[in-house]
Formats: structure tokens, C-alpha cells, sequence
């Protein structure tokens, strides 16, 4: 449903700046970046603890967008044919107008909350009703103040149905979240440990969350939960007058409105028999494990609530799929790269896909594999020319439609300039012709319905590589960012440490991720590290930490900046830049303060200053050292010699240069334990990828790494006999081994073994038995029943985190990240 400017103006309550504008607005925006229809959008320019979105309004201007919600003045005649509303809070005002969008609609709401499972249960909600019913959802995992916004915005006059999930990180959220989603039927699907660093205790949190829901009629929930249960019946306690509240409940403990009587699980299937209304019902799913049976509970509540008979409930219940929650980006056949985003098949999470897509400078080619949109309730016609168009904008160089409607509407995509185009019935008609068609040097764009089966497409387009993965998570990373920039503050500018491979985690991907989040400086180590990002469409400067003089020459090329840190680095790279003709080219001044590495020492900064007073090529972009013990308070009196040293050095060389470099001095550590020495940049290493040596950010922090691999045979060992080369680790009791495809050629340290270490099936720890081997190693698994070939073995990630990997092996986590083996297949993630 479009609104016309005025409209959003009176529901946010805001005044035009300069002359109203008359047009439909179709879709909200507040990333500049992200704009579908610019001229059909209104831009909301909010400001956050780094960003101000005032700053990004030239840019969506620049993009085609015509309407502004703004909460500072600005000059309008900048800005011909656009409209301003002025408003006292943006967000508030997306907010508010949010809100009143949904009010437009009398349809049914599910609103889900809780700690954990809120997508999944959003998503299997989504599967089981969507068969004969036109719903909405939040696209992926948009909960925030911000996403749940911008969900409520596509509620719908086809809708029959809205689900949407709210996430809260502290008190005080969920009022707002509340007035924009409204729901009918609440569902809380429990409470843990995450998210819990804003509040004050679990009580707190639990309170918080429920504020969801205080004008909600039904309430699903677990009362298995102690304190969840007690804070329902607070909440029940407080009904106001007039208002009937029905807490549905459910337990596996008894007395609840859905008593579970039985859980069974085996084959990798569970069944889940309850008594309800006095009736006893069964369910199966395809998932044993825990969460996914507590999650699939939700669900049937749910459905029972709604009133599906038991036998469509028991199908829709069998047919839940494993809900991929992100994106997926890994290397495929002939050199490309595959993003596989069959998690969602609708227009939002369509141009989320495209822009990630778009983003891969490294290739000239793109192409976009794309299902039938199935439950769209538009005509095909209207519907895919949007999508045409969006494709187009893109730059997207090849399309492939599967499907009977997209087939139907092929000339529409054949008009698009520029993009080639073909179409096949199904899917299978695709995996007949793949061998034709050819992929090679490209960008290749998965994105299905789940019914088309698109993992097949996958499969065949995937590199075939080592079964052990390293799976990085590009969400968590720009978490991280904003952690230590809410720390910072918005004017310091930062420089995040890219080099040796992004500590094991992936150069391009990594450094891309964060040139969009707005990055001030990338590092490397070497030259062609910073090659292959160039290479990679990486604009960023880049400064090398360790330049060769045999490489300054392809440095200029490519501009890169270098280190220098001696008088012999020095003279040669202005031997290079007289030879090359450049002028007032960037170089960093390395400073020897104390750690006795690389550097100047003070006593050398004479000769320095000669040599650049007398250098027109070069130009000092920054002034720099390094803390030797930035995380440990018994050095801080080192450390602070330190700064003394590095504030007399710069301020001698500022002073003979006449101009002011950029000084930085802190690393990670630094930046959380020495806010008095940020200067002018800081510079992020291990803590951009979820490691806190200080334990600073313990809470707020992400691991963006989990490294999995699988078991590849299980044994059942009688009593007496030891284990792989030595025959070591026997044991007087019978035992299950299971041999996993990980070893030491993996980066998997030879220390580990010998139950130095575990890793987690299901969730357990299985620890190392027998030596590490090159290519895998022995875990026992004798206390994991339900564990089978083929299943997936963790060896770290966020619930085994690297730290402690490092601490059985005696290392740091440096050194555990960067020995993870280039055959080992890296998979990028975006939640």
C-alpha cells in the first residue's frame, strides 16, 4: 500500500522544511546504499552512535530519492524538487509511522519474542501456513528498532496474515517495538544467556520482553521456564479491566494447556505426543535435537491455536525444513563465487541478495539464478517487471528464470539492455542443461523457493573441497566494528588489520564487509596481499605494514601506502617515486617506542626529518607505534612511557613537517584499556574478529569463525585396544570412537591429542583420543548415542570459543586463526 507524503508527515508529526511534494511512497529506506525504488522512497536519516544519516542524504538524492525525514535543518534549494519533513527523533518518526501503516490492517499478528529461536519458529510458522494463505514476515532476521520498522512497512491488502519476530538488546525497546506490531497472538519461545549484557538480571529481561505483549489476547509460551512462568502470571495478574487474556501454555512437566507426554527420537526424526483439550495428539519432525523440538512445540501450539485440523498439522509438521538463516557466500566451480540466499523468496530479501551480489568488484560477470515467487498475490506481469528492473540496476550481465510463471514472462527480461537471459520449467530441466550453459570468472546469484530445491543447484556449482569448512560470519563481524566504535566515538577515525589472510578468516570477503561498514583504513602486510584487494575492487587506502623495496614500484601502482620504519626503507622507496614521477605520495612513519621491533627511535628522527623535508614525493600520512603489553595493567606503566616517548617523536616530526599527520598508537587492547591514547586513529585487529584479550568486551563481542568438519566413520572398540599410530590410549571398558575429517595439515594443532582437547556433537564434548593425524584424528563419543556418520563435529565457533582452543594448545589465538589451512573451504554468512 503506497501513502502520500503528507500522510507520513501527520502520522510522525513533523512540519515541512521548504514546499511540500506530491508522490506515492512505496518503501522506506534508511541506508542510502539499499534503495529499490528511490523515486517511490521515503529516506529517513537517522543518527546512531557512529553515523549520522544526514550525512548520507546527498547520496540518496544522488540515487533518485525525493523525500526526507530529517531532525536538523537544512538548505532545501540544495536540493531541487525534493521534500523535507522535519521531526524531533527520525527514528522515532519511522517508528511512529510504522506503527500507524499497521493500524491500516484488521489481519491476525503473531508476535514472537524470547532469547533464542524466534527466526526459526517465524520461519517454520511461515512453512506450515503459507500453503493456502497469503502471510507476511520480517525478511531474515530484521527484530531491531529499525528492522521491525521497516517489516510492518509490507504489511499488505493481500496479507491474511503478519508474523514478526522483536529482538531487544536492553530496557526500554520493546514499548516501542509493542505499539508498531500490536500482535493478536503472542508466542515467548524462551529464555537464556543471549542478548543479556543490557540488563540487570534475567527477571529484568524476561519483564522487558514481555512488554510485547501486554494488550495481547493469547500468549504461547513453556512453562517449564521457572522464572518465565512466574512473570506470565504477573503479567496475567495485571490485565486491565475488559481485556480477556488466555495464557496458552505448554509443558513436558505437567499441568499446561499442551502437556507433552512423550519424546522419541531416532533416525533423525523425533515424535511428539501431548494431550490437548483431552485429546491425545502426535506430531513428527525431522530434527533430534533439542532446540529444534522446542522450537517445532512452538509451532504446534500455534497451529492448534489457528485451528488446523491434526492430520494437515501432523504433514505441515513432517515437512519443516532446516531453516538457513543467512546468506551464503562460498567459491564455485571455474573460479566464481556462489551466493546461495535460498533462506527467503520475496522482493526485500531479493535486493538485499543484489546487493551483496553487486558488490563483488573482483568480477566483471554477474549472474542471478531465480525462482518463481510463489505467494505473492500480484500478477506475474506487474511482478517480475519490478524484478527485471531491479536486476537491471544492478549491472547483472546474465539471468536464468526456473520456473512456469518466470518461463511465462521470459520477454520481459529479454527487453532489459545489456542482460542475457534464459529460462527452464524447473529445476531439473536447469540440471539437464547446466553442462551447456557454462560458468566461469563470475558472481552467481542462488536465489529459490525452497520447492524448486535450489541445494541442488548448489552442489553442482560448488568447488569440491576438503569436507572440513570454515564458516565466517559477516553479521557478527560488523558487530564487532560497531562495538568498538560505540567505544571510540563517532570523529576517531579506525584502521582494521586485514593482514595474513584476515587472520585466517579471508582478505577480499573481510575487506569488503568492511569498506561497506565504513572502514577509514585497511592494513596488510605485505604487497600482494594489498594487490589482491585492489584487484578485488577494494578502494580503501591500504597501508603495508611489511612493503619489500622490490615491490614500491607495484605499491605506487596500485596505491598502495607503505611502513617505513628505517632510513634504507625510506631512500629506496624515493628512488622508486623520483623514477615513477610521484608527488606527495603517502608513506607511514613507523616510531620505536619501546617494543624494539620495527621503527625510528628518537634518537634517529634528525636524519628522518632530513630526508623528508628534502622528499616533494612523499608526503607523511600518519604517525605510528605499537603497544609491547597493551593488555596487562602490570605493564601500564610501560605503556605509558610509551605514549610519552610516541607524543615527543611526533610532535617533533609535526613540527619540522609544518603539517599534522595522523597519529595512532593502540591496538585492540589499547583501544579498550587506554582510552586516553586513541590520538587520531586506532587500529583493530583480533578483537574486529571476536577476541577480547582484556575480557573488556567479553559480552558484547562475536566469534565470526566456527570451524566445523564431520565424522567420517564410527567404531565400536572392545576393551584393551588403543588408538591410531602408537596404539595409544587404551582403556579397560568398551568404547564408540568416531574418526572426523580434521588434522594437523588442517591447522588442527598435533598438541590436542590425547584428550588435551574436544570437540561438540550434539552439543556434547567428545574429546581427542589417540594422536592428531595429518588428515583427521579419534574423538570418543561413547556418552553420544544419537551420534551417526556424516553428523557435524565443531571444533570451535561461539560455543567452543578459540580462546580456549588456544589454551589447550598452550598458543594464542593468533596463531590458532592463522594456521587454519588454505584447503580448508571458507563459507561467508550474512545474517
Amino acid at each position: 500500500m503506497a501513502h502520500v507524503p503528507e500522510t507520513l508527515r501527520q502520522w510522525c508529526h513533523g512540519t515541512w522544511q521548504g514546499t511540500p511534494i506530491d508522490t506515492s511512497i512505496e518503501e522506506l529506506a534508511t541506508d542510502s546504499r539499499h534503495i529499490n525504488e528511490a523515486a517511490h522512497t521515503a529516506f529517513f536519516a537517522i543518527r546512531t552512535a557512529r553515523r549520522d544519516g544526514h550525512q548520507f542524504i546527498q547520496a540518496a538524492y544522488q540515487a533518485g530519492v525525493r523525500l526526507f525525514i530529517i531532525s536538523e535543518p537544512l538548505p532545501t534549494d540544495h536540493f531541487l524538487g525534493a521534500g523535507f519533513i522535519l521531526v524531533k527523533n527520525t527514528l522515532q518518526a519511522l517508528q511512529q509511522i510504522a506503527a500507524a501503516h499497521r493500524q491500516q490492517f484488521s489481519i491476525p499478528v503473531i508476535g514472537i519474542t524470547g532469547s533464542n529461536g524466534k527466526t526459526i519458529v517465524k520461519e517454520w510458522l511461515f512453512s506450515a501456513l503459507s500453503e493456502d494463505r497469503r502471510l507476511m514476515r520480517n525478511p531474515r532476521s530484521y527484530n531491531s528498532q529499525i528492522g521491525v520498522a521497516l517489516s510492518a512497512w509490507l504489511i499488505s491488502e493481500e496479507d491474511s496474515l503478519a508474523i514478526l519476530e522483536a529482538g531487544i538488546s536492553q530496557p526500554g525497546e520493546m514499548e516501542a517495538l509493542e505499539r508498531i506490531i500490536r500482535p493478536d497472538i503472542g508466542i515467548f519461545t524462551n529464555i537464556g544467556e543471549a542478548h543479556s549484557e543490557g540488563f540487570l538480571s534475567q527477571r529484568q529481561k524476561i519483564t522487558e520482553k514481555l512488554s510485547l505483549f501486554v494488550h495481547t489476547p493469547v500468549i504461547i509460551y513453556c512453562r517449564d521456564y521457572t522464572s518465565l512462568h512466574e512473570a506470565m502470571l504477573q503479567l496475567h495478574a495485571q490485565t486491565r479491566e475488559g481485556m480477556k487474556r488466555r495464557l496458552f501454555s505448554w509443558s513436558a512437566k505437567g499441568d499446561a494447556e499442551l502437556l507433552v507426554t512423550e519424546k522419541k527420537s531416532e533416525g533423525g526424526k523425533t515424535r511428539i505426543q501431548a494431550l490437548y483439550a483431552g485429546i491425545e495428539r502426535s506430531i513428527s519432525i525431522p530434527f533430534h535435537d533439542a532446540a529444534s523440538v522446542e522450537n517445532a512445540i512452538h509451532v504446534w501450539c500455534a497451529l492448534l491455536l489457528l485451528g488446523l485440523d491434526d492430520q494437515l498439522i501432523a504433514a505441515r509438521m513432517m515437512a519443516l525444513q532446516s531453516v538457513e538463516m543467512r546468506m551464503q557466500t562460498h567459491r564455485g566451480i571455474n573460479g566464481c563465487t556462489v551466493i546461495n540466499d535460498a533462506y527467503n523468496s520475496d522482493l526485500t530479501s531479493l535486493a538485499i541478495s543484489l546487493d551483496l551480489l553487486e558488490s563483488q568488484h573482483q568480477y566483471h560477470r554477474r549472474s542471478v539464478i531465480l525462482s518463481d515467487m510463489l505467494q505473492m498475490g500480484r500478477p506475474d506481469g506487474e511482478l517480475y517487471e519490478e524484478v527485471a528492473s531491479m536486476i537491471a540496476r544492478r549491472k547483472v550481465t546474465r539471468f536464468i528464470g526456473i520456473g512456469p510463471a518466470l518461463t511465462r514472462s521470459k520477454q520481459i527480461f529479454r527487453q532489459q539492455p545489456g542482460l542475457k537471459s534464459l529460462f527452464f520449467k524447473s529445476t531439473e530441466a536447469f540440471l539437464n542443461a547446466c553442462h551447456r550453459i557454462g560458468f566461469e570468472d563470475e558472481a552467481i546469484l542462488l536465489k529459490g523457493a525452497r520447492s524448486f530445491e535450489f541445494e541442488q543447484i548448489d552442489a553442482l556449482l560448488k568447488e569440491e573441497v576438503h569436507q572440513t569448512v570454515l564458516s565466517i560470519n559477516l553479521t557478527a563481524l560488523a558487530q564487532n566494528l560497531a562495538a568498538f566504535r560505540n567505544r571510540i566515538g563517532p570523529d576517531l577515525k579506525l584502521m582494521a588489520m586485514v593482514k595474513a589472510f584476515s587472520y585466517g578468516s579471508g582478505s577480499h570477503e573481510i575487506a569488503s564487509a568492511l569498506q561497506f561498514a565504513g572502514t577509514d583504513y585497511l592494513t596488510v602486510a605485505y604487497t600482494d596481499e594489498g594487490v589482491a584487494l585492489r584487484q578485488g575492487g577494494i578502494t580503501l587506502p591500504i597501508m603495508v605494514m611489511s612493503p619489500e623495496a622490490s615491490a614500491f614500484d607495484r605499491m605506487i601502482a596500485w596505491k598502495l601506502e607503505p611502513e617505513i620504519y628505517n632510513l634504507r626503507s625510506l631512500e629506496a622507496f624515493i628512488r622508486i617515486a623520483t623514477a615513477l614521477r610521484v608527488s606527495a605520495y603517502p608513506v607511514h612513519i613507523k616510531l620505536d617506542t619501546g617494543m624494539h621491533r620495527l621503527g625510528f627511535t628518537h634518537a634517529e628522527l634528525d636524519p628522518l626529518i632530513t630526508t623528508l623535508l628534502s622528499s616533494p614525493q612523499l608526503r607523511v600520512a600518519s604517525i605510528f607505534s605499537h603497544l609491547a603489553a597493551a593488555e596487562d595493567p602490570k605493564m601500564d606503566s610501560f605503556s605509558a612511557t610509551q605514549a610519552e616517548v610516541f607524543i615527543q617523536s611526533a610532535q617533533k616530526l609535526e613540527t619540522a613537517l609544518g603539517y599534522t599527520p595522523i597519529r595512532h598508537l593502540c591496538n585492540t587492547a589499547g583501544i579498550l584499556r587506554h582510552p586516553e591514547l586513541h590520538f587520531d586513529m586506532v587500529r583493530l585487529g583480533l578483537g574486529l574478529y571476536g577476541v577480547d584479550s582484556t575480557g573488556i568486551l567479553h559480552h558484547e563481542l562475536q566469534q565470526i569463525g566456527t570451524l566445523r568438519t564431520v565424522i567420517a566413520q564410527i567404531k565400536e572398540l572392545p576393551a584393551g585396544e588403543g588408538i591410531g599410530y602408537g596404539h595409544s590410549d587404551a582403556r579397560n571398558t568398551p568404547r564408540r570412537i568416531a574418526t572426523i575429517s580434521i588434522g594437523y595439515a588442517d591447522g588442527y594443532p598435533r598438541a590436542l591429542g590425547h584428550g588435551r582437547a574436544h570437540v561438540l556433537i550434539h552439543g556434547q564434548p567428545a574429546p581427542t583420543i589417540g594422536v592428531i593425524c595429518m588428515d583427521m584424528c579419534m574423538v570418543d563419543i561413547t556418552a553420544i548415542s544419537e551420534a551417526q556418520e556424516g553428523d557435524t563435529a565443531i571444533v570451535f565457533g561461539p560455543e567452543l570459543p578459540l580462546s580456549q582452543l588456544a589454551a589447550w594448545s598452550d598458543t594464542i589465538p593468533y596463531e590458532i586463526m592463522t594456521g587454519i589451512s588454505q584447503r580448508v573451504k571458507r563459507v561467508y554468512v550474512t545474517e
